[in-house]
């Protein structure tokens, strides 16, 4: 069996909701040209067809980008977080086994409905479970507002799915409006990852909730390739430049970013995942597609991923520990 655990969708009923509720941002960014030109998102029959062509495949649902906070006010968000939700619940119970878990959609412009939400979404219908969106409208992950989450994730011990937001609107240089040549997704994302893992470690969040779990999208991004550069860079910061973070934590910097686990969505590079494999080792690693954001309707993805994982040269129980087996672990399956 493989599990794809970070498979992305816009269920019908919220797609209709959030096109109506959604204020001036969600146009401004074209994420209704996202989603129409996508439309696996929504299409269950799309989706459930690439499914099938691979024998064993079934899927963790996450609600798809835009984050609502960056979308919608307050009240508008805690209706569609449920509505999401409530939906994914739905498919569950309908589509067993295609459908092997749910990451709850969260209003995070509120918090306290934020929190509210995640006991609904694990107590009530079961999620597995959150998502937050990095930067959250804006602000770090290591915001003390957001602490009460972590808090409240590591006690559920289920782990916090972190997906990167950044649009075209954000430039690529100061004296320029707009990214271009999609510049913004292609390593924007990555970065917008990089420093959300940055700032949770040297905020000291992992260092208070040690058993905190974190999925992080496309292998943890820069971490792995430019570990020893965070490791240089630390002690030259502490050493040369003062900087008192680096002496708050109770054990090296780089330990503390092996804490976090990385998916397999690289679009199909092998030795990409292979670096990642070095860094966070076997047990870190999950099987993720990225699903459905290619030019085939998530069957690209899905194929090259399987693909790239069966290619990695590491023993075949350990491909079958990122197919399945540390999914399994992580989400209490």
């Amino acid at each position: 069996m493989k599990i794809d655990a970070f498979a992305h969708i816009i269920p019908p009923k919220y797609k209709e909701a959030l096109y109506k509720r959604a204020d001036h941002r969600f146009r401004d960014g074209k994420w209704d040209r996202v989603i129409d030109g996508t439309p696996a998102l929504f299409d269950l029959d799309n989706r459930l067809r690439v499914i099938e062509k691979y024998e064993g495949l079934s899927q963790v649902l996450t609600v798809a980008s835009p984050a609502l906070e960056e979308s919608t006010g307050t009240e508008d968000a805690v209706y569609l977080a449920q509505l999401a939700n409530d939906e994914l619940a739905e498919l569950l119970v309908k589509y067993p086994d295609k459908f092997t878990a749910a990451v709850a959609c969260l209003p995070m412009n509120d918090m306290d409905a934020a929190l509210r939400e995640v006991d609904r979404a694990i107590k009530d219908l079961k999620f597995k479970g959150v998502q937050m969106f990095t930067p959250v409208d804006g602000k770090p992950m290591d915001y003390a507002e957001f602490w009460p989450l972590y808090e409240k994730m590591a006690g559920y011990d289920l782990p916090i799915w972190i997906h990167p937001a950044r649009g075209r609107k954000v430039p690529d240089y100061a004296i320029e409006g707009h990214s271009k040549f999609y510049i913004y997704q292609m390593f924007g994302w990555p970065y917008e990852t990089t420093a959300a893992m940055v700032r949770l470690v040297f905020s000291g969040v992992l260092e208070k909730y040690p058993n905190l779990k974190f999925i992080t999208h496309h292998c943890g991004a820069m971490i792995p390739y430019f570990s020893e550069r965070i490791t240089v860079g630390q002690d030259y910061a502490g050493t040369h430049l003062g900087a008192k973070w680096t002496r708050t934590l109770s054990k090296p910097p780089i330990e503390y970013f092996k804490m976090f686990y990385g998916d397999t969505a690289l679009n199909g590079n092998t030795p990409a995942l292979m670096c990642g494999h070095a860094f966070f080792g076997t047990d870190h690693i999950i099987f993720a597609t990225d699903f459905p954001y290619d030019d085939q309707e998530g069957d690209r993805f899905t194929r090259e991923v399987i693909r790239c994982v069966e290619a990695m040269d590491i023993p075949e129980q350990e491909k079958q520990m990122i197919f399945e087996g540390n999914a399994r672990r992580l989400l209490r399956l």
